[in-house]
């Protein structure tokens, strides 16, 4: 109880919103610059169970904004460094490692096995694939994209705008700018992340109003939000779910 005491004082959170966290499932795919601050966030929460989906190795191009990991990981598989700081966070978590890629293959097993999912790979293909997956199997998600010095998140439920809503298709291959190519600053994947975590948390606890049918940018160089108001499209997969 004095572990999460500060948010059992929040206004309509108290210890029933804290034991919705303690018995929740939240499947977060991608543990790098917008993963780094959703998994810390929610293992200080008190989130029951993660789920890490997660490939790659730890680079050191990465530890400008992937916080989770240290100069001593570098080469490791990021599944575990993240795991091993989660774990030292709070001990009482339990964390799944899916060290592996989120492909049409294994996405149904994974994502039906959880409450809430969190998008925070880096590539469309896997963006589109999680939105889909989701729609089908009607399981929230929150979707977040960041570039350069600019952030986006909106919050997909049952019977709300999804991704595609809001973007279509996959746009082709090579023709849209990545970090590589344009940078990124780690304090706005920070940001954008910490937004991502507290979509969960209140979709979990029953609190606020979610970003849903919205989609939030923001530019960190005039440091503006703007919110853009989203209709479902009727042709669209998730008006007919």
């Amino acid at each position: 109880m004095d572990r999460f005491l500060r948010n059992i004082l929040i206004k309509d959170f108290g210890t029933k919103g804290q034991e919705k966290l303690k018995h929740s499932h939240i499947l977060v795919i991608g543990a790098g610059g917008l993963g780094s601050p959703v998994l810390y966030y929610l293992a200080a929460a008190g989130i029951g169970t993660l789920g890490i989906v997660e490939y790659d190795q730890v680079d050191i191009t990465n530890l400008q904004r992937q916080i989770i990991h240290f100069t001593s990981d570098l080469e490791r598989k990021k599944v575990i460094s993240a795991a091993e700081k989660l774990q030292q966070l709070y001990p009482g978590i339990t964390i799944e490692c899916h060290e592996e890629r989120f492909t049409p293959q294994n996405a149904t097993a994974l994502v039906e096995a959880y409450d809430f999912v969190i998008d925070c790979c880096d590539n469309y293909e896997t963006k589109f694939l999680i939105n889909d997956t989701c729609v089908a199997l009607q399981k929230p998600f929150s979707h977040a994209a960041v570039l350069s010095m600019q952030g986006e998140v909106t919050t997909y439920v049952p019977g709300h705008a999804c991704y595609r809503c809001i973007f279509g298709e996959a746009p082709a291959t090579g023709t849209m700018p990545t970090s590589a190519e344009v940078g990124i600053l780690g304090s706005v994947a920070g940001i954008t992340g910490s937004i991502q975590a507290t979509e969960a948390i209140k979709y979990l606890t029953g609190i606020g109003e979610l970003l849903t049918n919205r989609l939030l940018t923001f530019d960190a160089v005039k440091m503006t939000f703007t919110i853009l108001d989203i209709e479902p499209e009727k042709t669209c997969s998730c008006s007919r779910i």
